[in-house]
């Protein structure tokens, strides 16, 4: 079997299995968020927080809860580094400094999971499931959590309560990412995942040295940095580490845990808002921007540059053989789409056309399908941005799902669509101008700029991966990357609130003959050149000095 046709059929497989699982999940989904009822180990969680889960919040409320729980990860997080010598189960490793005890707890309660050390050098066991693992839950749900207000938003009329954040959080968490991260693990040891807690081994000499193995909870880890869209690993090779991933099935199983929640959400948010064709609106817009890209990136990692490109079938360079350029570029392209991060394969390795499009897919803001729960409330923030152009092209007053886009709503939408960029560009600027930040580019040229362009739209975006080459362990780095996943995940989140409480307050407006039909292919076009041209205005000049002009030489 060709390489080629051995990717078009994994591609075609996962869309099938998508297919299947998209109406019971994104069904079930709504049912979660909609219920009265509360489990008992619900109840039991309610009342060891002092949570009320039946009392509806207002948004400045819903956000207080969602800051809150937020800013108490954060510190927990960075306490169980900062202890981490003092604790049992560290492996003998070390307490993690302070620049990278920050960065890490940002990272992570971000849902972010950007990786500035070596997983299996750095943190034992008890930060790794008791802090890391935990905040790849938590952190998903709370995604979950404020996209479902958001939909509420669009649902509710004449009051302002969006539901209650600690009921959301709780359910999002128990009946939807626990059941689903079970099951997976359980698959992915019957595949060959490593679950274990066992120490560090050292299995022989290699290169002259003794080259050491270490044990880890791998299989359960894995799924939930997968089904939550998180993306930090255990290992540093991340999901090209056998541990992790050991072979093609297991490949394709994490990429349809990636893409699982974000896709079955469209239906969750059509089912919410009483009109299934919303949701396939949105479903379809997603789908096409990732067909567009897993096709490109198939044709510029496939296509034959040169003598050893022709001998290994294809650009081979820094992947693993076990999965081939198909799943590699299939594995590549979905975890920039989404807010994931986990990488079976090195970025920086990529062609240059290959490495650009990771950028841009992050870029996009993440949103075919995105993240969980970002993609959709992303998506529906572009969705009123093309809603408004649409307005200005006919001369009427725009509305979405019956509610109109005022001068307050437009506001909020384009504050959101504007604070990643402008931390991205301002990072990266901030960072080629002074004298020291360059010194970590392994790479000169236009590739050591992609390296650093790469590293500020992935902690911006809430991505995580790396392009790989550039030594982010730096105060300067684990600061200011730091600092753009805290901002780039809570300051979204503002304006999606206070955006969501404002529609919740409105009169629904019937449908009339001229009411722009947003469930049809005409929008979902508009939607996609909204998005296109919105993204490459903003980030074309940077990307042309790095992975246009290195792939343009090559």
């Amino acid at each position: 079997m060709s390489p080629v046709l051995a990717g078009v059929l994994q591609l075609l497989a996962l869309i099938a299995a998508l297919a299947l699982a998209y109406r019971p999940l994104g069904d079930y989904m709504a049912r979660v968020y909609s219920s009265p009822r509360h489990l008992r180990v619900e109840k039991w969680i309610y009342k060891g927080i002092g949570a009320h889960p039946d009392t509806g919040m207002r948004w400045p409320a819903y956000l207080r809860g969602v800051l809150a729980f937020s800013a108490a990860g954060v510190l927990f997080l960075y306490l169980l580094q900062r202890l981490q010598g003092a604790l049992p189960g560290s492996l003998g490793f070390a307490s993690i400094d302070p620049d990278q005890a920050f960065n890490t707890a940002a990272s992570f309660v971000s849902n972010t999971n950007w990786q500035s050390y070596a997983g299996e050098q750095a943190m034992g066991h008890v930060v790794q499931t008791g802090g890391l693992a935990v905040q790849n839950f938590v952190s998903a749900a709370v995604g979950m959590a404020v996209a479902v207000a958001l939909v509420r938003g669009f649902a509710r009329s004449r009051t302002g309560e969006l539901g209650n954040f600690w009921a959301d959080l709780v359910r999002g968490t128990i009946r939807i990412l626990l059941p689903i991260s079970i099951i997976g693990a359980i698959i992915l040891v019957a595949c060959g995942a490593i679950q274990n807690f066992s120490g560090i081994h050292e299995v022989g000499q290699f290169l002259g040295g003794h080259q050491q193995w270490q044990g880890g909870a791998y299989a359960s880890q894995e799924v939930i940095k997968e089904v939550g869209t998180n993306g930090g690993g255990l290992a540093n090779a991340n999901s090209a580490h056998p541990f992790e991933n050991p072979n093609g099935f297991t490949n394709l199983f994490e990429i349809f845990l990636i893409l699982l929640i974000p896709t079955a959400l469209t239906r969750t948010f059509g089912r919410m808002v009483g009109s299934l064709k919303q949701g396939y609106a949105l479903l379809a817009t997603m789908g096409f921007i990732w067909l567009g890209f897993v096709a490109l990136m198939m044709w510029t990692e496939f296509h034959h540059g040169g003598p050893a490109l022709q001998a290994a079938g294809g650009a081979m360079e820094g992947k693993e053989t076990r999965f081939g350029i198909g799943g590699s570029s299939l594995f590549a392209v979905t975890t920039t789409l989404t807010s994931t991060g986990a990488v079976d394969a090195f970025h920086s390795s990529l062609t240059g056309f290959g490495g650009g499009l990771t950028m841009l897919g992050m870029q996009l803001g993440e949103i075919a399908p995105g993240g969980v729960g970002s993609g959709l409330y992303g998506m529906l923030i572009m969705a009123i941005i093309a809603v408004f152009l649409a307005g200005l092209m006919v001369g009427r007053t725009p509305e979405y799902l019956g509610k109109k886009i005022g001068t307050r709503q437009i506001k909020l939408a384009a504050c959101y669509i504007l604070i990643t960029p402008a931390l991205v560009l301002c990072f990266t600027a901030a960072a080629m101008a002074l004298p020291t930040p360059p010194h970590s580019m392994l790479n000169p040229g236009a590739h050591g700029f992609s390296e650093i362009l790469y590293a500020y739209t992935s902690g911006a975006n809430n991505n995580g991966s790396a392009f790989a080459g550039l030594s982010a362990d730096t105060p300067w780095f684990n600061t200011t990357i730091g600092l753009a996943m805290l901002l780039g995940r809570f300051l979204p989140m503002v304006f999606v609130l206070t955006l969501a409480g404002s529609l919740a307050e409105q009169t629904p407006t019937p449908a009339t003959a001229g009411t722009l039909r947003t469930e049809k292919p005409l929008f979902t076009g508009l939607l996609v050149g909204s998005i296109l041209i919105i993204t490459g205005l903003t980030y074309f000049p940077a990307l042309a000095l790095g992975p246009l002009a290195e792939g343009l030489a090559s």
